[in-house]
């Protein structure tokens, strides 16, 4: 705020002689505000405006003590007595505190975070020192203004369990999707679930990632879908496009709400993957997406950018991408053999033990599985 000119000051006086002025109040204010203005506040004055602040906030009005609030709250030379006083008013001039700055520790936060009415809440949740913890604890709330407030906060945290649950809400709660996409703290594969509304750079790093997680960490071998069941799903593709997609979906142990995923996907996106990761090649999934005869089937433009989406993704990266969208849970791998002490160095036939140094993958192997291979055989 700019300094009082000797205009201001003038008409301040002429209030007071008039009546109807309570220059206590407007006096506090002034002041405040000069001392705003120093680069540097001399010691004596703050200490004469603390002595003033103190005595006079207990009894100011609500605007006069917002004001003050919203000023002093993250001013680096507020003086600590002007500040315990303005929180004991509590309230709306708490909450315009936590909003502007006001120093907390971090187990306060934390207590805030976990007691704290609506608008505590709502302040806290755009604050850049919240913890992780308070973090959490806001996001378990799941109320949508405080994700939003929390996603729009990249200066704050973002575990990647709050992560995991904000990016599994966003299936089904749109105004989540670009806040999240924007941040660069989140990692590439945790933002798997939300490839249709990412950009292509995104989407690019998405896919880079998956096919690196599958690379080190194989998931469940499957068996491509059947000739026989094949030309079912094209037979439902011109009769009935809810069938089809139901078929599609039940093939991944999906329900209705992936089926109708597919359905409300105008851009067939998901449904060309979801073929993909079925084990249709190519060629056949876009007979399917040609076969259903909507805006899609007749764009030429539409269908060339699908085919190139499928050629990119390797039916095993396209079937953990699916799952991702859809919020499919994978099926564990079956347990093989009988359980053995992890330590346990005999290498047996019977008891495999510990692997031994040059029964390892080389380095140089798995580099080279972790290579982006896109081309599709």
């Amino acid at each position: 705020m700019t300094k009082p000119d000797a205009h201001d000051l003038a008409r301040l006086a002429r209030l007071a002689r008039e009546g109807g002025l309570d220059l206590s109040q407007v006096s506090l204010r002034v002041k405040a505000d000069l001392l705003l203005t120093a680069s540097q506040p001399q010691r004596d004055d703050l200490a004469a405006f603390s002595e003033m602040a103190t005595a006079l906030i207990p009894t100011v009005d609500e605007t006069t003590a917002l004001a003050l609030a919203r000023k002093l709250s993250g001013w680096r030379h507020a003086p600590a007595p002007v500040l315990l006083a303005l929180r004991a008013r509590g309230g709306a001039v708490f909450v315009a505190m936590l909003r502007h700055g006001f120093p907390l520790g971090s187990a306060e936060i934390e207590r805030l975070a976990e007691t704290g009415d609506d608008e505590t809440l709502a302040a806290l949740a755009a604050r850049r020192d919240l913890t992780g913890v308070a973090v959490l604890m806001l996001v378990e709330r799941d109320r949508e203004a405080l994700d939003l407030a929390l996603i729009a906060n990249a200066e704050a945290p973002l575990p990647r369990t709050a992560a995991a649950l904000l990016t599994a809400r966003a299936r089904s709660r749109p105004a989540y999707r670009p806040g999240l996409l924007a941040r660069s703290d989140l990692a590439n594969l945790d933002l798997a679930p939300l490839f249709l509304q990412a950009g292509p750079e995104r989407r690019l790093a998405i896919l880079d990632s998956l096919a690196a997680h599958e690379a080190l960490h194989p998931g469940e071998r499957f068996t491509p879908v059947a000739a026989a069941t094949f030309a079912e799903w094209l037979a439902l593709a011109s009769e009935d496009h809810e069938l089809a997609f139901a078929a599609i979906a039940r093939s991944f142990g999906g329900g209705p709400a992936f089926a109708d995923a597919m359905r409300r996907d105008a851009s067939r996106e998901l449904a060309a993957l979801a073929l993909v990761a079925s084990g249709a090649t190519v060629e056949e999934a876009t007979r399917f997406l040609i076969r259903l005869g909507d805006e899609a089937a007749h764009s030429v433009e539409r269908i060339f950018a699908l085919v190139s989406l499928m050629r990119a993704t390797r039916p095993a990266v396209a079937r953990r991408l699916v799952q991702q969208i859809a919020g499919l849970v994978p099926a564990l791998p079956p347990r093989r053999g009988q359980h053995q002490p992890a330590m346990d160095p005999s290498g047996t036939p019977a008891r495999t033990g510990a692997l031994r140094p040059e029964s390892q993958p080389a380095m140089s192997e798995v580099l080279g599985r972790i290579g982006p291979q896109r081309e599709r055989g």
